[in-house]
C-alpha cells in the first residue's frame, strides 16, 4: 500500500508543507554530509553537522567529537569545522599547535579544502544519478520491439484483440520491426478508432483488431498546470473537445494550440464515468533538440499508449549510465533555460521559488512515492548545480577563490573575502526575492 495515498491531497497545506520539508531536508542532508564526509577523509574534523538552522531539537555527539544536530527551520543545514568562526567556513580562529591547525579548513591542504567544497554539489549528483538508476532497475527500460505488456484500463481497449506478449509486426500493413519505425507508422496514420495489427502470438502471425496506439490520454498529469488545477488525474481519457470528438493525442494537443489559452470544454472518461470539465490552456517554454526553446499552449499532460510496452531489466552498469545521463540532461536544460530567462528569450517566470517548490512537492507526493522520490532527484541535479555557481558565499564561490589561491600562492585577503561574501549574500536574497515574487505574481 502507496502510504501517501493515505494522506490529504495536494490542495491540504499541512501536506505540502511537510513534502517540501521532507525532500529539502534530504537533499540537504545528503549535501551536507558530502562535505563532511570527504573532509574527514581529507584529515578535516567537523565540529557540527546541522540539518536546519535556530534553536536546536535534536542533538547527539558520536566519538569523533562530531555535533549532529536537528534544528528548528529546516531551510538549509551546514557543517562547522574546526576552527571555524562560523558557519561558512571561509574564516577560521587561529591554532597555536600546527598538528591542530592542520585538522581544520583553513589549516588544511589547498586540495583537500577543494576536495570537501566540491564534495556537497558531487553528492547531490551523486543522489540523482542513483535514484534514476534505481528506477529503471526496478521498473526497467523498454525493449527495442513493440512488444504488449499490460492493457490500461480504458473503453477503447475493452474488445481489442491484443494480448500481453504479442509482439507487433505491422500495423495497417506498415512493417514495424522495430520502436521507431512502429512510432512512425503510427504517426502517418489519419486517427480513427480501430487498427490492424499483424501480431507474432506463441510462434504464429496473426491479425487482430485494436484501438488507436495513442488516444487522448492523460498518462501524467505535471503539478502547478491546467490540467491539475481543473481537477484532471493519470488515466483520465479525452472523449472531445467543444463537442468535437477526438480520436488520438495529437489531436488534443492541435485543438489546445489552436486554443491559445481561450477556454475549451472536454468531455472526459474516468474508470467508466463521463464528465465535462472547461480548462484554459497556458504558455509554456519548452526546451528544443538544439537546445533552445519554444514556446506552447498546453494543458501540462503528457500521453501513453493503450498498453505499456514490454520492458526488460537493465545491469547495474547500464541503469547508472541512464541516471547519469539523465542527470547531465536535467543540468543542461537547466543551464539552458536560465541562459534564456538572461538574454529575454523566455519568460523570467520559469524561475519557480520556494512557494513554487513546495507546492510541486506536495503534488508529487499526492502522486505517490514514486513520483515524489523522482522528484527529489530531479531536484537534487537543481541544487547541485546551483551551489557551482561561482557566487560568493556558494561551493562554486568558494572553489574560486581556491583557484585564486592556487595561481597567486595565497587567499584572497580578509578584507577581500567580507566584501565579496557581503555581496555574494546580496545576490543570492535578491534572487529569492525575485523568485518569490514570480510565485506570487506570475500566472499560472
Amino acid at each position: 500500500m502507496d502510504i501517501f495515498g493515505l494522506l490529504p491531497g495536494f490542495g491540504n497545506l499541512a501536506f505540502t508543507l511537510i513534502a517540501f520539508v521532507v525532500a529539502l531536508s534530504v537533499i540537504v542532508a545528503v549535501h551536507e554530509y558530502g562535505h563532511y564526509i570527504v573532509g574527514r577523509w581529507s584529515g578535516i574534523e567537523a565540529e557540527v553537522f546541522s540539518i536546519g538552522f535556530g534553536p536546536v531539537l535534536f542533538s547527539r555527539v558520536d566519538k569523533r567529537g562530531t555535533k549532529w544536530q536537528v534544528a528548528a527551520l529546516p531551510f538549509g543545514g551546514y557543517v562547522k569545522f574546526l576552527g571555524d568562526s562560523d558557519a561558512s567556513s571561509v574564516r577560521s580562529s587561529p591554532q597555536a599547535d600546527p598538528e591542530r591547525a592542520r585538522h581544520t579548513m583553513q589549516g588544511a591542504p589547498l586540495w583537500a579544502r577543494s576536495a570537501t567544497v566540491a564534495a556537497g554539489p558531487l553528492f547531490n549528483f551523486a543522489l540523482s544519478i542513483l535514484v534514476f538508476a534505481g528506477y529503471f532497475l526496478i521498473g526497467g527500460v523498454a525493449v527495442d520491439r513493440p512488444i504488449v505488456g499490460d492493457l490500461k484500463e480504458l473503453p477503447t481497449v475493452e474488445a481489442t484483440g491484443l494480448q500481453r506478449g504479442d509482439v507487433i509486426m505491422a500495423v495497417d500493413g506498415t512493417l514495424t520491426p522495430d520502436m521507431p519505425s512502429f512510432m512512425r507508422a503510427v504517426d502517418a496514420m489519419e486517427p480513427r478508432d480501430v487498427l490492424t495489427y499483424t501480431v507474432e502470438r506463441e510462434g504464429t502471425e496473426i491479425d487482430v483488431s485494436g484501438p488507436f496506439p495513442f488516444p487522448p490520454l492523460a498518462d501524467t498529469v505535471q503539478p502547478q498546470s491546467a490540467a491539475r488545477d481543473a481537477g484532471l488525474r493519470s488515466g483520465d481519457l479525452v472523449l472531445s473537445i467543444d463537442g468535437e470528438d477526438i480520436a488520438a493525442f495529437r489531436e488534443l494537443r492541435e485543438r489546445i494550440a489552436e486554443s491559445e489559452g481561450t477556454p475549451v470544454r472536454m468531455e472526459v472518461w474516468r474508470a467508466g464515468e463521463i464528465f465535462e470539465v472547461d480548462v484554459a490552456a497556458r504558455s509554456q517554454d519548452l526546451p528544443t533538440a538544439d537546445g533552445g526553446f519554444e514556446t506552447r499552449w498546453l494543458l501540462g499532460i503528457t500521453g501513453g499508449m493503450v498498453f505499456e510496452t514490454e520492458t526488460r531489466r537493465p545491469g547495474p552498469l547500464e541503469a547508472l549510465a541512464i541516471g547519469a545521463d539523465r542527470t547531465l540532461f536535467i543540468a543542461q536544460t537547466s543551464l539552458s533555460g536560465l541562459w534564456h530567462m538572461v538574454t529575454g528569450a523566455i519568460s523570467s517566470c520559469n524561475l519557480s521559488g520556494p512557494i513554487g517548490i513546495a507546492e510541486t512537492s506536495g503534488a508529487m507526493a499526492a502522486d505517490g512515492l514514486a513520483s515524489f522520490i523522482w522528484f527529489i532527484a530531479v531536484l537534487s541535479t537543481a541544487v547541485g548545480l546551483i551551489n557551482l555557481f561561482p557566487i560568493p558565499i556558494l561551493d562554486g564561490g568558494h572553489l574560486v577563490f581556491h583557484a585564486y589561491e592556487a595561481v597567486t600562492g595565497k587567499p584572497p585577503s580578509d578584507r577581500a573575502l567580507q566584501v565579496l561574501m557581503a555581496i555574494g549574500l546580496a545576490m543570492i536574497l535578491t534572487l529569492m526575492v525575485f523568485a518569490i515574487g514570480n510565485d506570487l505574481f506570475c500566472p499560472r
